[in-house]
């Protein structure tokens, strides 16, 4: 017998680069710097990724979206993510919750709570309780306590297309 349920974590990290805004979990925030990388650095929407990926077997971000590939540069992390849901279900899964951490001395995390899990929430495909967002600091430690940037850790259960519980 296959199992119902299977469990993902992502990881990702990205420096500060001037200028904002900062887009994380899918919206925007107001600030005078951004996640710095090859696509719009979504650090939140990345790391998801990854975890859904994993969860089900189906490789990882890089796999999907090199940063070798031209066609990526500047691209929106919804629409990876986005692809990364539909591969999902190709496979027969679907998404049964999200649990993310941002870890970062600025922005703070609370005031955009909401809108990053009703944003995220509807990307993947589920109500809103199903996805929640932390904000850590490092406490002033290394360079995320240096305000360098910032990392993100997501946990994912997948659920087989079908299933309503274990």
């Amino acid at each position: 017998m296959s199992l119902l349920l299977r469990v993902g974590i992502g990881y990702d990290s990205h420096r500060f680069g001037e200028g904002g805004p900062m887009r994380l979990g899918g919206i925007d925030i107001p600030s005078d710097r951004h996640c710095a990388g090859h696509s719009d650095g979504d650090a939140i929407c990345h790391a998801v990724t990854d975890a859904l990926l994993g969860a089900a077997g189906l490789g990882d971000i890089g796999e999907m979206f090199p940063d070798t590939d031209a066609a990526n540069k500047g691209k929106d992390s919804v629409v990876m993510l986005e692809a990364a849901v539909s591969r999902l279900h190709a496979a027969g899964w679907r998404v049964g919750n999200v649990d993310i951490t941002v870890i970062t001395q600025q922005p703070k995390i609370g005031p955009h709570r909401a809108a990053m899990r009703d944003r995220l929430a509807t990307v993947l495909g589920v109500n809103s309780t199903e996805v929640f967002v932390k904000g850590k600091t490092n406490e002033g430690l290394g360079w995320i306590g240096r305000e360098e940037g910032l990392g993100v850790i997501a946990t994912a259960t997948i659920l087989a297309i079908g299933s309503s519980t274990l």
